[in-house]
């Protein structure tokens, strides 16, 4: 018996995701005139016939995006899905929010999950550890997927990566700090095996590997709690060093919280500069310095990028670095004398 047409055939002739070709199939106001040409014609050439009392028991799917986010608790990661959310919203879209907390196997039983509910598109901040096993589970479901604020699956071309400029944030924040002559940099927090800690800590080596001062790396967990254990330890046994960048503001917290208990004043005996620039940075005392990622923004522009893949066939390039500045505050803002 000859195989009956799909819309993945339609979607392959179109040129276009399936999810844009349910869009147009459910007559979505959303979808532009040209789009729904081609998408007829497509029909018409392999000869599809639509089903649209099966597709009716389908329809409330329709428009649904699914959003995998590896940490939650971070403000970081709760403002870049807060955003991206309200704009799918105000262009019609429902967006389902999962919490993966790190864990690989969480994260694939929640886009399996997804994938069988009917999403038309995944935004996924992953998890690492098993990538595979969720990468190709998308791949096999034909889902326009973005990865987004951590590069895990190398398939750039098939699942696009968008993230801020970590390397030039680290390097302005080194540069800045080298202005206060510094006697040693550290960089504090993250996992010495994760790649998104490998590029936070680039530009921070390229900027010490300019003026010859030998790095010295304190990784642990990016949290206040480890953020507070590394001052006491830096105090206790590398006197020497007197500033820090922080692999994101939560360790850059800690280590205020730390140097306080120690009677340490921090901006005058002690420079820090975050990463990430969460709402609290500007709240605190001393106001933390930090690298502002922009991440409202991002997620924003993300929301976009994703609805003209849906709706336009507009396939992202394959990776993005999105701009980032140095906002400077008190805890890298008093000068030392020379």
């Amino acid at each position: 018996m000859e195989r009956r047409p799909t819309i993945i055939d339609v979607a392959r002739v179109a040129g276009i995701s399936k999810s844009t070709v349910s869009l147009v199939l459910q007559n979505s106001p959303l979808v532009k005139d040209e789009t729904r040409r081609l998408v007829r014609e497509a029909m018409d050439k392999v000869g599809y016939v639509y089903n649209r009392a099966a597709a009716n028991l389908r329809s409330s799917n329709v428009g649904l995006i699914g959003l995998v986010i590896n940490d939650l608790r971070n403000p970081f990661f709760t403002e870049f899905a807060t955003s991206l959310q309200m704009a799918l919203s105000a262009r019609g879209y429902a967006t389902v929010v999962a919490n993966t907390d790190e864990d690989p196997a969480v994260q694939a039983q929640v886009v399996g999950a997804m994938i069988e509910h009917g999403v038309s598109a995944l935004v996924l901040s992953p998890a690492y550890g098993d990538e595979g096993g969720t990468f190709d589970a998308i791949a096999r479901g034909g889902i326009p997927t973005m990865q987004v604020l951590r590069k895990v699956d190398p398939r750039v071309e098939q699942f696009p990566f968008a993230a801020p400029d970590y390397r030039l944030g680290s390097l302005l924040a080194a540069r800045h700090l080298m202005m206060s002559n510094p006697a040693r940099i550290a960089f504090v927090g993250g996992l010495a095996d994760r790649a998104v800690t490998r590029e936070r800590m680039a530009g921070y080596f390229e900027a010490l590997a300019e003026v010859g001062m030998e790095p010295f790396v304190l990784s642990g967990r990016a949290s206040r709690a480890f953020g507070r254990e590394a001052a006491g330890q830096l105090v206790r046994t590398h006197p020497e060093i007197d500033a820090a960048i922080c692999f994101n503001d939560l360790v850059a917290l800690g280590m205020l919280s730390g140097f306080a208990e120690r009677d340490r004043k921090v901006g005058r005996d002690f420079q820090i500069v975050g990463f990430d620039d969460i709402e609290e940075c500007g709240q605190v005392f001393p106001a933390l310095s930090t690298v502002h990622c922009g991440v409202a923004e991002f997620g924003r522009s993300i929301a976009a990028t994703v609805l003209a893949w849906l709706e336009e066939g507009q396939r992202p390039q394959p990776e993005t670095l999105t701009g980032v500045e140095l906002v400077v505050r008190n805890t890298s803002g008093e000068r030392r004398n020379a």
